[in-house]
């Protein structure tokens, strides 16, 4: 029999104790064009919206590390286009190539092996290795405990064969990311809590971390590039 893997870091159900009596209270918003326009507006209101969101996450004794925000923006085409071509690769037309948004160890060795697991089963999945970027962050945005659990971030790059379509494409990204995380998660790598996709898309990218909602767009500068644009903007500020 299958037992699945205990992910929450709630305690079991001893005593007194009714885990029943715990829910989340996290903040959500979402903005969108509605004649499905893209523009950088669009991503700026979105973090706005975080930011008016602030009362519904929290802090710890750090008051610089929040619960988490993250947020959720179409993949900005023209913005990775030209950043790819500044790395030595160049991307396809838009859906036609996935992005992996990859945490992973900062130890290189584990690194290297997570980036290599990640393009075998790329490729094992019929799918095409495009290349990698490292997502520029800010550290100085973010507070002390969250610096100390920060993953080296870097973006994956998939693209599809012909005659692919691009609902068959997500399922394939989607087969891909399960695969990956399953088999570091099930391995002896030292750092491997590290690791986390938090989204592998033709369609949206995710961006988030241990952030107030105030910090994200400073962390992320890459969101705050009038390139990076979106119809629709979905925020979340975690409780």
């Amino acid at each position: 029999m299958y037992v699945g893997k205990r992910r929450s870091d709630l305690p079991q159900l001893p005593g007194l104790y009714d885990p029943t009596n715990e829910h989340d209270a996290c903040g959500i918003g979402f903005v969108a064009n509605i004649k499905g326009e893209p523009s950088h507006e669009i991503v700026l209101q979105g973090l706005q919206i975080l930011v008016n969101l602030a009362h519904r996450g929290a802090c710890g004794c750090d008051p610089e590390t929040g619960d988490g925000a993250g947020i959720l923006i179409q993949i900005p085409h023209r913005f990775f286009t030209k950043e790819a071509a500044s790395l030595g690769f160049s991307l396809p037309g838009p859906g036609e190539y996935g992005i992996a948004m990859c945490f992973l160890p900062v130890e290189q060795q584990q690194r290297l092996a997570c980036e290599g697991l990640l393009e075998q089963i790329t490729r094992e999945e019929g799918l095409v290795v495009l290349g990698w970027r490292d997502a520029p962050v800010n550290v100085d945005a973010i507070g002390r405990v969250a610096r100390t659990s920060q993953p080296y971030i870097e973006q994956f790059f998939a693209g599809h064969p012909s005659g692919m379509s691009q609902d068959q494409f997500e399922r394939r990204l989607f087969t891909v990311r399960k695969r990956v995380e399953s088999l570091v998660s099930e391995s002896e790598m030292r750092d491997k809590d590290f690791f986390y996709i938090p989204s592998f898309s033709s369609r949206t990218i995710v961006y988030k971390g241990l952030l107030l909602a105030n910090q994200i767009g400073d962390f992320y500068n890459e969101l705050l590039d009038p390139d990076t644009m979106s119809a629709l903007c979905l925020v979340h500020q975690r409780f």
